[in-house]
């Protein structure tokens, strides 16, 4: 008989499966512990005390950049000149601004930077943003209330978790002056999931419907000429440009524009202005003029706010700028100015200037007259319009009426008075100017 045998080999075997089985069990267990003593590191890394950590299971070294940040709140931040907003500048600085002291001489190689601004349900795109712009970048973010904790975090862990911010971008924090920001060492738990980038990106997604900038709360107003300016101050750049976080420039922008700076010196009193178009939600983000174009010639983009204000972006003239021929023009790599113009009323274009333009007013918020101003002050003080040949930037999705908050009318009739003023202002300003907006 052989079934004694055949059965002793099938337990042998079963007893080997068993043992093999138990051997993946411990060390997934092990795994598991592991990982969740890193994501327990990770996590102390980012939100918790030196006196907590070396009281835990691990120590680490002194995490600068948490120290560099909690400083930087501890100072209380300045107000602006309204006294209505507290203003935290840098508190976060990117490795690229850290290492490039400011240096004076003609001969030091020019910069040229970014700038923008957002609230945190907008933070999001910038993840888009990096993806087309990797040079110098400054973002000036406001919060209100409960957000102002929230961004302190989320700005943190992204320098903390993504090389690309870390290297590159400058973070400035701005609430309402009776709000204080500070490190969130006790809100621990709603951040214990971040462990990467895309980890914090995700985070950002989930808060992008919370509100629009400029329907945050009745008494609250959203400081975009304030942000604009606290974005660009925080820039050690011979040429600025100022956009919407919203908003992608053109694939080598800044390398081309560079290099153009090297063929042609700029007059003291001439901007550079980069068309705005708007494209479908649905398509892909046109990186050359030659895409631009085709994707333009099916009426899948169109200029800025066509629907909305076709007459605060028409004066760029894209029709001139759509069909320009030979340098400059669809296939062309070589930047250069296509034509220039003078400013027109409501003209707001967005540009590329140096360091002596003028800031924008801060006492316009909210929506209407906030970039049409700065323009019209240009205009007074003598300045000219440049356009570029193949320089332009997209925003994602046709601005449609219907998308804006219920107050769009109402405060655009308030900052149509305040314009007014504005403008009696300049001739003050500008007494020997015979230009007039």
């Amino acid at each position: 008989m052989h079934f004694p045998k055949k059965c002793s080999v099938f337990k042998v075997v079963l007893s080997a499966l068993l043992v093999v089985a138990l051997l993946q069990l411990m060390y997934l267990s092990l795994l598991s512990k592991l990982h969740g003593r890193q994501q327990r590191y990770k996590y102390s890394e980012l939100f918790e005390t030196n006196s907590q950590l070396k009281r835990g299971i691990f120590q680490h070294h002194k995490n600068t950049r948490k120290e560099r940040l909690k400083y930087s709140l501890s100072s209380g931040g300045i107000f602006d000149p309204s006294g209505q907003y507290r203003v935290y500048k840098n508190i976060i600085k990117s490795d690229f601004t850290a290492n490039h002291e400011p240096r004076g001489g003609s001969d030091r190689t020019k910069q040229f930077a970014l700038a923008t601004h957002t609230s945190i349900n907008n933070l999001y795109h910038l993840k888009e943003l990096l993806g087309r712009w990797r040079n110098a970048l400054s973002v000036a973010i406001f919060a209100h209330a409960q957000d102002v904790k929230l961004s302190t975090a989320l700005i943190f862990a992204l320098s903390e978790f993504c090389p690309q911010i870390q290297a590159l971008v400058d973070f400035h924090l701005i609430c309402h002056s009776g709000e204080i920001a500070s490190f969130p060492e006790q809100d621990r738990e709603q951040f214990a999931g971040l462990q990467d980038c895309q980890d914090v990106f995700s985070k950002l997604e989930k808060h992008r419907d919370t509100f629009q900038n400029y329907a945050m709360g009745r008494n609250v107003s959203y400081p975009n000429n304030l942000l604009r300016n606290v974005a660009r101050a925080g820039l050690d750049a011979d040429y600025t440009l100022v956009i919407d976080i919203d908003m992608l420039p053109s694939q080598n922008l800044h390398d081309e524009f560079l290099n153009f700076l090297k063929r042609r010196a700029p007059r003291p009193d001439e901007v550079f202005v980069v068309p705005a178009f708007e494209i479908r939600h649905t398509r892909k983000i046109p990186a050359t003029k030659t895409e631009l174009l085709q994707l333009y010639q099916v009426g899948e983009v169109r200029p800025f706010y066509e629907e909305l204000c076709r007459k605060c972006q028409a004066p760029s003239n894209y029709s001139s700028w759509v069909n320009l021929q030979g340098p400059g023009g669809a296939d062309s790599t070589e930047l250069r100015v296509a034509y220039t113009l003078s400013w027109v009323d409501p003209w707001e274009p967005f540009y590329i200037g140096g360091r002596a333009v003028p800031w924008y007013d801060e006492r316009f918020r909210q929506y209407g007259f906030n970039r049409i101003s700065q323009a019209c002050e240009l205009h007074v003080a003598g300045y000219s319009f440049s356009v570029l040949s193949s320089a332009f930037l997209v925003h994602r999705g046709f601005k449609v009426s219907r998308e804006f908050h219920a107050r769009k009318d109402e405060e655009n009739r308030l900052n149509r008075v305040l314009f007014r003023q504005f403008k009696e202002g300049l001739k003050l300003k500008y007494q020997d100017s015979t230009r007039r907006c």
